[in-house]
């Protein structure tokens, strides 16, 4: 109990406000590289993870480089890109290394959303009368944005723990306490840094799984108890058809 109460007096001390490696500017910098990371993760996992729900097409492909990228070391990687690249592209190898961390759950959140979908409600969307795009735009992507937040949550916090990591490379971060603070022994400080991480983790995990649950289509979300998903959402590609 004595650690934590020195680990909550570090954070709070008047110090922890100044200078180039004060909280505020560490945490800054932490979640610009989780923003960063977490949006081009998103620019290439999403549109890929779409094209294959859509189409049915390169799954096994994207399991296979999925589990791939889940398997490779990100400390190690990181150490790998920067020495590759040279020292002064550090900013750049980190950041490729969280992106490469990021899309696996992002293209699982993406496809998985879009092959969750009953396939009667899309055979109903399309003798409706409704284009491809129709069909993807106002039925597959509303219905697959759940499990897309989904995925987008898992990515964000397994970033915002990796970012910690940065700090041995010099980039700053919530994690500098950390790594600074283990060859001083100053257990406090190591402590109090990984206490910020968890915070900003489970702030970051409330916000999102508040989109996560505003994500899923009002008619789905209104559907009486016993009602079942598929029928929930066959009512909602419904009403999505009759106002098309």
């Amino acid at each position: 109990m004595n650690l934590f109460a020195e680990a909550f007096a570090w954070l709070f001390s008047p110090e922890r406000l100044e200078g180039q490696y004060a909280l505020p500017v560490l945490l800054g910098q932490h979640l610009f590289y989780t923003v960063v990371s977490v949006l081009i993760a998103a620019a290439i996992a999403v549109p890929a993870g779409w094209a294959i729900g859509h189409t049915g097409r390169g799954r096994e492909a994207a399991v296979a480089i999925s589990g791939a990228a889940r398997a490779v070391p990100s400390f190690g990687l990181m150490v790998l890109l920067v020495l590759l690249m040279g020292v002064l592209r550090v900013p750049e190898a980190a950041t490729i290394t969280f992106v490469l961390l990021a899309i696996p759950s992002l293209l699982a959140g993406a496809y998985t959303g879009l092959e969750a979908i009953d396939r009667r409600v899309i055979d109903a969307a399309r003798a409706t009368g409704m284009t491809q795009w129709q069909v993807f735009w106002k039925v597959e992507v509303p219905l697959g944005l759940p499990l897309l937040v989904g995925g987008l949550r898992s990515a964000t916090l397994q970033v915002i723990a990796t970012v910690t990591i940065a700090a041995y490379v010099n980039l700053g971060g919530l994690g500098w306490p950390i790594i600074q603070g283990i060859p001083l022994r100053r257990f406090d400080q190591v402590l109090g840094g990984a206490i910020l991480v968890a915070v900003v983790a489970l702030i970051a995990d409330l916000l999102l799984a508040l989109a996560q649950r505003l994500a899923v289509p009002a008619g789905i979300r209104v559907a009486k108890p016993g009602t079942s998903a598929r029928t929930a959402r066959r009512a909602t590609a419904s009403a999505s058809t009759a106002s098309a």
